[in-house]
C-alpha cells in the first residue's frame, strides 16, 4: 500500500499547526514543533506573504491529508463519495474519515497516533464484532464492538497509549472498556467534537473547481 514516508515534523511545521502525528512525542518538549514553529526550509523563517485564495485552500486540503494519513487519489475518493450523500459535503467529508477504523482505533486509546493505529490494524491486532480486519479503510457503523485481540493485549504500545487516554480524551460517540481491551460505536461522529480547526469548506471549494 502506497504511504507518505516524509518526515511527520516537517508536515506541522509546513502547516503551521500541531497535527499530532507522533503521539507522545507531540506532548514533550522534544516535539519539533514546539521547537521550531516555522515552516521548513532555507526559506521557512522569511517574512510572510499574502497567500492566493487557491494557496489557502491548498493547505487546508493538504492539512487533513497529512492528519488522517492519506495521499491524494484515496482523500479525493473520499471527497466524490461524500459529494453524492445528502447533507454538506464538507461534514460528510469529515465523518467518513472519522469513521475510518485506524482513526477509530486511535481515538479509543488503542493507539497514540493514527499511524501507530493504523499499523496495529495492518498487523491483525484489531477485531470488529469478533472478526479480524486488517483494512484500516473500514467504516465503523453504530453498534460496532471493536477489540484487540486476545494474544495481542500484553502488547507494551497498545497498554501504554491505553494509560495516557485520559490526556486526550475519548469523544462522546465511543465508549471505551479499558479493562477489556473494547469499545463500542454508540453513534456516528459528531461534526462540534472535532476540535482540531479545520475549514472543510475551503476542501470543498478546491475540488469544485
Amino acid at each position: 500500500m502506497a504511504r507518505d514516508t516524509g518526515a511527520a515534523c516537517r508536515r506541522c511545521r509546513r502547516e503551521g499547526l500541531k497535527l499530532f502525528l507522533k503521539g507522545d512525542r507531540c506532548y514533550s518538549d522534544k516535539c519539533s514543533f514546539e521547537r521550531r514553529a516555522y515552516a521548513p526550509g532555507q526559506h521557512g523563517q522569511a517574512r510572510f506573504r499574502k497567500q492566493s485564495d487557491f494557496a489557502v485552500q491548498l493547505r487546508e486540503k493538504q492539512k487533513v491529508k497529512s492528519m488522517y494519513g492519506m495521499l491524494e487519489g484515496q482523500f479525493r475518493q473520499y471527497f466524490k463519495k461524500a459529494d453524492l450523500q445528502k447533507g454538506v459535503t464538507g461534514e460528510n467529508l469529515l465523518i467518513m474519515l472519522e469513521r475510518r477504523l485506524d482513526n477509530a482505533v486511535f481515538r479509543m486509546g488503542f493507539a497514540s497516533s493514527r499511524n501507530q493505529a493504523r499499523q496495529l490494524v495492518r498487523h491483525k491486532h484489531v477485531m470488529v464484532n469478533g472478526r479480524k480486519v486488517n483494512v484500516p479503510s473500514y467504516q465503523v457503523i453504530v453498534g460496532d464492538v471493536v477489540t484487540i485481540k486476545e494474544k495481542s493485549r500484553a502488547n507494551t504500545m497498545i497498554n501504554e497509549s491505553l494509560e495516557a487516554v485520559e490526556r486526550r480524551g475519548v469523544p462522546s460517540w465511543i465508549e471505551l472498556d479499558k479493562k477489556g481491551y473494547a469499545s463500542t460505536i454508540k453513534a456516528l461522529p459528531n461534526r462540534e467534537e472535532l476540535t482540531m480547526p479545520i475549514q472543510e469548506q475551503l476542501i470543498v471549494e478546491l475540488y469544485s473547481k
